[in-house]
């Protein structure tokens, strides 16, 4: 691939990762339609039980509806996916799985403790576990992505595995 198509591919990975940044921010700090309470009805909550709220989310699953398990459960997942993906698109030294995962882990734990201190949300064991989990997908999708552009220009330009 030439520089200038991958200069193109780094500067539309660093828009997408601002936009989804931006997109995190509001829904995990601003969105109302997510119980978000004004400053003076909030209180602290957390769990710091592993899987707690995992396990209450799957056992009253009828109860909650589909809509409040797929948001919590699959939401914290999905919602870290692109932090997985498009960091290691814009940021060559970020290729590593083990050091997605710690990042995806660490920008996590920031939205957790920023969610304790300022009573917004709550602050959720398993949130970073399923928010690390996200991150780690989003990781090997791009390493499978990556992957297969890797070989298929090998093919198409009969280069060797290195």
């Amino acid at each position: 691939m030439n520089r200038e198509i991958k200069n193109k591919i780094k500067k539309a990975g660093m828009v997408a990762f601002l936009l989804y940044i931006a997109a995190l921010i509001y829904f995990l700090f601003f969105s109302e339609s997510y119980g978000r309470a004004g400053f003076a009805e909030r209180e602290y909550h957390y769990n710091v039980v592993p899987f707690r709220e995992i396990k209450r989310f799957w056992i009253y699953r009828e109860q909650l509806g589909v809509f409040a398990v797929v948001t919590n459960l699959l939401g914290n997942v999905v919602g870290f996916v692109p932090f997985g993906f498009i960091l290691p698109l814009i940021v060559r030294r970020a290729r590593g799985f083990f050091l997605i995962t710690l990042l995806g882990f660490a920008l996590s734990l920031f939205v957790e403790v920023v969610q304790l201190i300022t009573k917004v949300g709550c602050f959720d064991v398993d949130d970073l576990i399923l928010n690390t989990l996200g991150a780690a997908v989003g990781y090997i999708l791009f390493a499978v992505c990556h992957l297969i552009d890797d070989q298929t220009r090998r093919k198409k330009y009969g280069e060797k595995e290195i």
